[in-house]
């Protein structure tokens, strides 16, 4: 668990969160020519990104809170959130938008399911250690995005194993820096070039396709052939999650000898993970 004071950290990524989230709903709206629900729209929208502009980084005045509020009931930003795989939005936002009257108490304690749906891009490599069972581990945190890679695929010949996460959720999604490149078609990628590279020939390797409660909700909307043309099996949960898992398990150009770990997992439940 986090300590008080370590929760109370967390209250300027939140509030950071919240108001990229808002601001990428208002850009998705416009980008999909979404009007507004309600007449005062489209001046609500402006007073956000004026406030924007001007609050200190990481703070939730009462002013702001109050613009997001009364934008997140109006029909037609509820439209484009519905609309999200079309643009980039955090999968946070519907949860912390949801929970505003909470989180915009002067008296606001961060709790443990906050804290975990928060998000911080990772840049460079962060480093964690840890003991458990007698054993002392070393967890190097990577950034994933196109830009970072560079930085690190060449600092890890030797290590012991790799996990390596991906988002079930993005079947339907493209990358932040490519909108003509699918999110699962990139993840599947990096995880050929990493599981067949030289540097880890010998390297264990654990799956994480994370994110299943999402894809759990998503797969009922969305068929999985948006990303797998040749998918025409039963749109279900457990069909469709265990042909994703296929895509990753059969790049391993070594089944013979290297053995990868797969599972479904959900980050934001601690009895999960």
């Amino acid at each position: 668990g986090y300590t008080k004071e370590e929760q109370m950290e967390f209250r300027a990524i939140i509030y950071g969160n919240i108001l990229q989230s808002a601001l990428a709903i208002i850009r998705g709206m416009e980008m999909l020519a979404i009007d507004f629900g309600s007449s005062g729209g489209q001046e609500d929208a402006q007073k956000l990104q004026n406030l924007s502009d001007s609050i200190e980084e990481g703070t939730m005045p009462a002013e702001l809170a109050e613009v997001i509020k009364k934008l997140w009931k109006d029909s037609g930003v509820q439209a484009a959130f519905d609309r999200a795989a079309e643009y980039q939005l955090n999968d946070s936002a519907g949860y912390y938008l949801n929970e505003m009257d909470r989180i915009c108490k002067p008296e606001y304690l961060p709790t443990e399911q906050d804290v975990l749906r928060s998000r911080v891009k990772t840049t460079g490599i962060i480093e964690e250690q840890f003991s458990c069972k007698e054993l002392h581990f070393r967890m190097f945190d990577v950034g994933g995005q196109r830009s970072e890679r560079k930085k690190w695929i060449h600092c890890f010949e030797g290590v012991t194993c790799i996990i390596f996460c991906g988002a079930l959720s993005a079947y339907d999604m493209v990358l932040v820096e490519d909108d003509e490149v699918n999110r699962m078609h990139e993840s599947l990628h990096l995880f050929n070039s990493i599981c067949n590279h030289r540097f880890f020939a010998l390297t264990s390797i654990v799956l994480f396709l994370n994110k299943k409660d999402l894809f759990e909700e998503k797969i009922k909307k969305v068929h999985l052939s948006i990303c797998f043309p040749d998918y025409d099996g039963p749109n279900t949960y457990d069909d469709a999650s265990n042909y994703i898992k296929t895509q990753f398990l059969d790049l391993n150009m070594k089944k013979g000898v290297k053995e990868i770990y797969s599972h479904l997992t959900c980050a934001t439940d601690t009895k999960n993970v």
